[in-house]
């Protein structure tokens, strides 16, 4: 197809390659292209939060990004949260065990965004996370239960030894 391009992505720790027009989201991309549909899309509009990805450790809007800038970064989508044994990352595990998720759409980007969070501050106050979590729309939860879970993951990671490799884990 005329106009696309090869593209090499470093992405949750592996060399990843695709094709994809100049004009391709890295929200596509990441859907389409390699098959990771964990990251959700939601406004296309960067306002909802559902395609949050962590790039470089920061949290961005992958349906604002092409595809092209991701080139020479490292991604970290909701995929690469896990263990590779398949056990469940600590924020994870806070989610499910504190009901701070019914239907699930909204999951993925708000686990991104308190990846960075944690890793940013490891004890935040319940007003520190509301901030930082208030890009990230839920239409079920009502938040509470998701302040709950961030305020679990945090002691969790606090009191865990260091694990090599993932984010914040």
């Amino acid at each position: 197809m005329a106009g696309r391009r090869e593209l090499e992505v470093s992405v949750n720790g592996r060399t990843l390659r695709g094709q994809a027009e100049p004009r391709t989201t890295l929200a596509d991309f990441l859907r389409d292209q390699l098959g990771l549909t964990g990251t959700h899309l939601g406004c296309e509009h960067g306002v909802c939060g559902a395609c949050t990805i962590l790039l470089d450790g920061r949290s961005v809007r992958s349906c604002l990004l092409l595809a092209v800038q991701a080139e020479g970064h490292e991604l970290t989508t909701v995929e690469g949260l896990a263990a590779a044994d398949g056990s469940l990352h600590p924020i994870q595990e806070a989610f499910s065990r504190h009901h701070a998720l019914q239907c699930g759409f909204c999951t993925p980007g708000f686990l991104m965004s308190v990846c960075e969070l944690l890793a940013d501050e490891p004890a935040p106050t319940e007003q520190e996370i509301r901030e930082h979590l208030s890009g990230n729309l839920c239409r079920c939860t009502g938040y509470q239960n998701i302040v709950e879970a961030v305020q679990a993951a945090a002691r969790q990671l606090r009191e865990a030894p260091a694990v090599e490799g993932g984010p914040a884990r």
